[in-house]
């Protein structure tokens, strides 16, 4: 057998074995997509998982399954507090709703935002809201990014009639050994909640 035709016939066995290969990879990514698929469709159909009407696509709605504190504003706004988180980047996350009981549109949330120059800039949001250690004797502001945005919902601009509209505030988190604050939020009364995790 001369070397031209075992060249050629390793080369042709190379292409058989690459081929093969690959017809075996494409037919393993395949299954993983049909298994990624399933996941979200059994995601999708969990209770719970559904949207409530204010859902934008793309939105992360939070759990309101939940209700630590209901506390009453101005003019028939109720702040619900769904969780208080202790988060393990240092942080606490307070998450809830602003529900509007009553018969029109509320537009008065500029209070809300609190005083900083930093925060006024930045539009309606729930930056004044504060936390507050007894035991340690300490109150914690709303964290900001580096631009001086808030960690916050930010972008308010109005609650319609009968709809809740999701709220989310992080703080620094107090030392471990601190399990109740008390919440504020400008035109609310002060609500003392447990925090988890």
């Amino acid at each position: 057998m001369s070397i031209r035709r075992i060249l050629q016939s390793r080369r042709g066995a190379a292409a058989v074995v690459i081929t093969a290969t690959l017809a075996l990879t494409v037919a393993g990514c395949g299954g993983d997509a049909d298994k990624a698929s399933d996941k979200e469709k059994t995601a999708s159909a969990k209770p719970g998982a559904e949207g409530s009407e204010n859902d934008e696509p793309g939105k992360v709605v939070p759990d309101t399954g939940t209700t630590l504190a209901t506390v009453k504003g101005p003019k028939d706004i109720d702040l619900i507090i769904n969780s208080v988180k202790r988060e393990s980047g240092g942080f606490v996350t307070v998450n809830g709703q602003m529900k509007n009981n009553g018969a029109e549109a509320f537009y008065d949330m500029s209070a809300w935002r609190g005083t900083e120059q930093e925060v006024l800039a930045g539009g309606i949001s729930v930056a004044g809201a504060t936390l507050v250690d007894k035991a340690g004797k300490k109150r914690y502001y709303i964290l900001r990014d580096t631009d001086g945005r808030c960690l916050c919902t930010a972008g308010l601009d109005k609650i319609e009639a009968g709809k809740a509209i999701p709220v989310f505030f992080q703080f620094p988190a107090p030392p471990e050994s601190t399990t109740e604050i008390d919440f504020q939020l400008p035109t609310f009364p002060t609500v003392a909640v447990e925090i988890s995790g």
